[in-house]
């Protein structure tokens, strides 16, 4: 057994004149030990303390932020790497507060899942996220998917698969139009139950996605036991892989390994041609970042729907003759292109 300790000091009478105050102020330098990897020590600073009543009022707020209405989603456009049309968007939850203004995931998800606030708030953006996508589908958009992320606690303490169900069917959108997006980590570690869930929404026509790819577990053993439909890569091979020879290396493997399962890949953080182009000769199906839009309303993705326009250049000729051009991948690749 090996153990560690977090150490958590206050003093008299400089940080509290009762054995209550010490205690408290004591725990909240602890706290910050804690969020920081642990097995160490931290004396407690005034300014600590302002930060853990921010904390606790935001806490507090975020309670009534469903029932106030404050929760908003903004979008992102996921396009065809090749003909260049918008074929998804990935659903990217905001919190729009009373007081602080627009705040994103970063600021209040980790304490959405500290008190449990995070499978209700996942329930809402499923259905809103599928609600929003009917809609752009009766405008005739009828070929748009909608991704959404499934958190952890989420996936593990709430009945994913009859919520995700619910949804769906409330809103009136074709099942193979949601797309749910996952972790490594998480599809790990509830080996039975995640084959059970999975399952039984792949029946119902839900589609499955793992998010950033290539950072979690190093077994590939899932994708052969999960009804897994696209892999996506981590923003964190992206950036440099055009100049980077090793995320190069990586990028192209994933691809190549998602296409032999006959998986979609597509890559996540596309901010340059240089990326995007780099990523066409790799073949990637799909990209999605600040190159093509950044997320945003609902409204604001009606127009870009509106005014796109999908390359007209002979792309959809070239993305079959790069496809076929590897003669080990002809028949696996043909598949794709008559999928």
């Amino acid at each position: 057994i090996h153990l560690n300790a977090s150490l958590g000091v206050s003093f008299y009478p400089a940080d509290g004149s009762t054995a209550m105050d010490l205690i408290q102020k004591a725990g909240i330098a602890m706290r910050h030990v804690k969020s920081n990897g642990g097995n160490g020590y931290r004396f407690f600073a005034q300014e600590m303390n302002a930060r853990a009543l921010a904390e606790m009022a935001l806490s507090n707020d975020l309670r009534h932020a469903l029932e106030r209405d404050e929760m908003v989603l903004h979008y992102q456009t996921q396009v065809d790497t090749f003909s260049g049309e918008i074929v998804g968007v990935e659903a990217l939850l905001r919190w729009q507060h009373h007081d602080l203004g627009l705040l994103m995931p970063k600021d209040f998800i980790g304490l959405a899942e500290e008190n449990g606030l995070i499978v209700p708030i996942g329930d809402w953006v499923l259905h809103e996220a599928c609600r929003q996508t009917k809609l752009w589908h009766d405008a005739g958009h009828s070929r748009l998917f909608v991704s959404v992320n499934v958190s952890a606690l989420q996936f593990k303490q709430g009945n994913l698969a009859q919520t995700a169900m619910k949804a769906i069917g409330a809103s009136g959108l074709e099942p193979r139009f949601v797309e749910l997006e996952l972790t490594e980590s998480m599809i790990m570690s509830h080996f039975e139950q995640t084959q059970a869930t999975l399952k039984t929404l792949k029946g119902f026509g839900v589609r499955f996605s793992i998010d950033d790819f290539g950072t979690g577990y190093s077994s590939l053993n899932y994708l052969k036991h999960f009804p897994i439909d696209k892999l996506q890569i981590d923003i964190s091979f992206i950036t440099d892989v055009a100049t980077a020879p090793d995320n190069a290396a990586i990028v192209k493997a994933i691809i190549a390994m998602g296409h032999n399962l006959e998986l979609k890949v597509i890559a996540e953080g596309v901010e340059t041609e240089a990326q995007a182009g780099y990523l066409r000769t790799l073949h990637c199906d799909d990209m999605q970042g600040y190159y093509f839009s950044r997320p945003a309303p609902a409204q604001e993705i009606v127009a870009l729907l509106g005014a796109h326009q999908p390359l007209r250049t002979g792309a959809e000729d070239e993305r079959v003759l790069l496809l076929v051009d590897d003669e080990a991948n002809v028949i696996s690749a043909l598949k794709r292109v008559l999928r």
